[in-house]
């Protein structure tokens, strides 16, 4: 995982200084600790789990990092409640896999995201990606035996 985090933020160099992050189902946060140590101005973090949610809160507090805030609430819950998602420059989408919650999660972006937003999309291997929007342009991908990740940017 630390190879795929090296690839996306080599992917992202000059797209996160001073820029605001969401990272939805966060698990253990690890994209948008790179993200803050990278110059991001704020990192928002969702994250269903209370164990996973109060860990990234104990880091940010070691990490002494103001610019952030966690939000232990379920992601596709909270991004359907935003009126818009407008703010945010990079969004980090890695759901569960297996559950299904990749459409429902695209289907709320897509129509809340701004135009230039940059989505990062990790997924099982071989999933559905017929969720992604026509104006979502795919500008990096790798793929792996287990899962893919890739990179668009909304138009």
């Amino acid at each position: 995982m630390d190879k795929v985090r090296e690839t996306v933020f080599n992917w992202l160099q000059l797209d996160i200084e001073g820029k605001f992050i969401l990272e939805a189902f966060a698990g253990s946060g690890a994209l948008g600790y790179e993200a803050l140590s990278r110059g991001a101005k704020e990192v928002t973090f969702l994250e269903f789990n209370s164990s996973a949610a109060n860990c990234i809160r104990e880091s940010l507090q070691t990490l002494e990092a103001t610019n952030a805030q966690v939000h232990q609430t379920d992601a596709i819950a909270w991004l359907t409640q935003e009126s818009t998602l407008e703010h945010f420059d990079v969004i980090f989408l890695d759901p569960p896999f297996g559950r299904d919650l990749l459409k429902p999660a695209v289907d709320v972006i897509a129509t809340k995201a701004k135009a230039g937003c940059l989505v990062y999309v990790e997924v099982e291997a071989k999933a559905d990606l017929s969720c992604i929007p026509a104006n979502w342009l795919e500008t990096k991908r790798k793929d792996g035996k287990e899962f893919s990740f890739m990179l668009f940017e909304v138009e």
